[in-house]
């Protein structure tokens, strides 16, 4: 059952977003996607407020409002968050929406407001920990734990973006009702430029999830230059000094792209990744991957990848010059990569995603048909 044939066309989301990482990229994406399953989209951006080109580039897919609350990960307790379930409702009810669609868990848990409530859970705090960290958030952090939690009772669906990060999910939470997994997507077309001798990789290094410490260790000992794109220095103060990569700084999605789409190999170090649209990105354009040995990236690209221990700067050195000496292997990697990427498309999102809207607005149908 989708929207066009279950008369549910028309009807208006309200989706939560930021503008700090890749829940940016996919919110609008979706957005985009599920225009023609008869889905109006609007924005309501938590955290810091997106820049010009951001503003602009939503306005094109659906009304942004941009919230003066905070985003969970960025503060040190619940309380700064007591503004966030209010400025959903109030939301809600000025624009008339239909459903919700929240990016973040813990902006359901204190949700009082009569209508369905979908979740997609990109990441959090507690899974985080147990990725990076190898263990259980510290107890200043557990009030993240009960909040997710919450959440995740409030949905009446919630969506994971990987098999992996589902299981991840529920060792840390525990059993996780109405859970589905819908794979993210890139709107990005395949493509096949020429490729030119350098490596990139593009990710938030201060983060220490995204492991750049390791990629610019190893790019002490590899030929090709590594080139790193993102920013180094964190919202809360967060630095990594990378010193031996080729450092650009945070660019526009566009100039990212660009500059992907030129190199021969692309790197993902990274320690934990629900998705990891890096990757797939890069696989679109066809370029050779090295990624980290970790549960996502060997359900998601499993044949079509090196994969390397991530705490392991040796290993991304070695296969970064395997590639690099080996062009029939790069070449062939970039094409396998790309045929794999065809399965990551955004058209097949947004139709699990209309569907998923479709059955919550028709259960909410049929109890108010009942009442």
């Amino acid at each position: 059952m989708n929207a066009r044939s279950s008369g549910h066309a028309g009807k208006r989301v309200l989706m939560t977003v930021d503008a700090v990482g890749g829940v940016w990229r996919y919110a609008l994406d979706l957005a985009a996607g599920l225009r023609p399953w008869g889905f109006e989209t609007i924005f309501a951006c938590f955290g810091p407020p997106p820049t010009s080109t951001q503003a602009n580039e939503a306005s094109l897919i659906g009304k942004l409002n941009v919230v003066d609350a905070p985003l969970d990960w960025m503060v040190d307790t619940n309380m700064a968050l007591k503004g966030i379930a209010p400025a959903i409702g109030d939301l809600a009810v000025s624009e008339e929406v239909d459903l919700l669609h929240l990016n973040l868990p813990s902006q359901a848990a204190a949700l009082d407001i009569d209508l369905p409530v979908l979740i997609t859970a990109h990441s959090c705090v507690c899974t985080w920990f147990q990725a990076v960290r190898g263990h259980q958030e510290p107890d200043a952090w557990a009030w993240q734990r009960d909040l997710n939690g919450r959440g995740f009772k409030r949905a009446r669906a919630v969506v994971m973006p990987s098999q992996s990060h589902a299981t991840l999910s529920t060792g840390v939470y525990g059993a996780i009702d109405n859970l589905y997994v819908v794979h993210n997507a890139t709107r990005m077309p395949a493509s096949s430029p020429p490729k030119e001798n350098f490596v990139f990789a593009a990710g938030r290094w201060w983060d220490d999830g995204k492991n750049g410490k390791t990629l610019d260790k190893a790019a002490a000992h590899v030929d090709w230059p590594v080139v790193m794109a993102g920013a180094n220095l964190g919202p809360n103060g967060q630095y990594l000094a990378l010193e031996n990569a080729r450092y650009r700084g945070a660019l526009s999605h566009a100039r990212t792209m660009d500059l992907m789409s030129k190199a021969a190999i692309v790197v993902s170090p990274s320690l934990y990744e629900p998705f990891g649209l890096v990757a797939l990105e890069a696989a679109r354009c066809g370029s050779a991957l090295v990624l980290s040995d970790i549960p996502t990236y060997r359900e998601l690209w499993d044949g079509a990848a090196i994969f390397v221990d991530p705490r392991e700067s040796e290993g991304f050195a070695a296969a970064i010059t395997l590639l690099a000496e080996d062009s029939d292997l790069r070449k062939a990697l970039g094409r396998q990569a790309q045929l794999w990427s065809q399965k990551f498309t955004v058209e097949a999102q947004a139709e699990a995603i209309s569907d998923l809207y479709v059955r919550l607005l028709s259960a909410t149908d049929a109890l108010v048909t009942v009442r």
